[in-house]
């Protein structure tokens, strides 16, 4: 086996291992309202969730993998060169999660993963090599870092104000909830634990998706950036998986951490958050089901008791996002940083 295709393996592999962090992460995230609200039983809920995220790839089409696998520009370097790149995101990514994850802290995937894309492309190439998208802004369309950006931080403004005016909706219909209407919500839970999940597959697994079609692209596999169905059924499984033996000290901090969870916070929840995740999947923008589904729970909260949610929590959490993507992106730098003394020369 040559060098290009033995690191090929080898990322291809830690790709696998990136997706299922995600999904570990995210399992709790999607779920925790649902079992806090005890609306359904934790195994009902994780198996609900991983059915639909597993369906959520082969049907959620490609535009976020594209938009992903192609702001960093990598086609046209040496095989070994380009693919150290993008192995040195994904450990950026990888180290990220598994890091927060040992500290029970919800955090985003999708900003691990840009922000080593970031550190690496522009520890190994410059700026030059990042479709930054400033241009394309000005002549009226969405590419590269920027159409990321709105993405990923544009989608958790949104998921705090659709949680705040569907809760706000949501008092003023059933402001006294008689026990069938109670029933009527718990069953609905089924519905939007199954909606949140598929949209959960069809945005996040297309990152490994995204960086599979990198990869391929770089150790000259295809001539263009392509993700083949065997790259679609990979991601989907391993992220499937991941979600399948999700993260439980984060299950604690996302249903009992933030604010006292019922039934119809937790429908208002899954709602709002599914609907952000479900526009930025359609217009191709990456985002984090973490940072959307945390944002629409706290405008749940803060639409109706805004004194009862534990905003020092929510202060961490969201310190935690703000160094999510500079610090992978010195990750991602610091491992391109060891590559290029062990084994690469540009």
């Amino acid at each position: 086996m040559d060098s290009t295709l033995f690191l090929l393996v080898i990322t291809i592999a830690i790709v696998v291992v990136f997706d299922f962090t995600n999904g570990f992460h995210d399992a709790a995230d999607m779920i925790a309202t649902c079992i806090a609200a005890r609306a359904m039983k934790p195994g009902m809920a994780i198996l609900l969730v991983t059915s639909f995220t597993f369906l959520g790839p082969f049907v959620g089409g490609l535009a976020v993998a594209d938009t992903v696998g192609q702001f960093v520009r990598i086609d046209g370097q040496p095989s070994i060169f380009a693919e150290s790149i993008v192995l040195a995101a994904i450990l950026a990514a990888v180290c990220y999660n598994l890091l927060t994850w040992k500290f029970g802290l919800p955090t985003s995937s999708s900003n691990s993963l840009v922000g080593g894309l970031v550190g690496s492309g522009l520890y190994a190439m410059g700026s030059g090599s990042v479709n930054w998208g400033f241009d394309a802004l000005l002549h009226g369309r969405l590419t590269g870092v920027v159409k990321i950006i709105i993405g990923l931080f544009i989608s958790p403004l949104a998921g705090f104000i659709g949680g705040f005016l569907l809760m706000g909706l949501f008092m003023r219909l059933f402001r006294r909830l008689s026990y069938k209407s109670r029933k009527l919500f718990v069953f609905s839970q089924y519905l939007t634990t199954a909606w949140l999940g598929f949209t959960h597959g069809t945005n996040d697994a297309q990152k490994g998706m995204a960086i599979i079609g990198m990869l391929l692209l770089s150790a000259g596999r295809y001539r263009v950036y392509t993700i083949p169905d065997w790259a679609i059924l990979l991601c989907a499984t391993s992220i499937t998986l991941g979600t399948l033996f999700g993260g439980w000290s984060i299950i604690k901090t996302m249903g009992f951490g933030l604010y006292r969870i019922r039934t119809m916070h937790s429908v208002a929840d899954q709602i709002g958050s599914a609907l952000v995740i479900s526009a930025a999947t359609a217009i191709g923008a990456p985002c984090s089901t973490t940072q959307v589904v945390t944002s629409t729970l706290l405008g749940v909260g803060a639409r109706e008791k805004p004194r009862h949610v534990h905003w020092a929590t929510a202060l961490s959490i969201v310190k935690g996002w703000l160094f999510n993507l500079p610090v992978s992106a010195l990750i991602g730098a610091l491992f391109m940083l060891i590559f290029s003394h062990l084994w690469i020369t540009p």
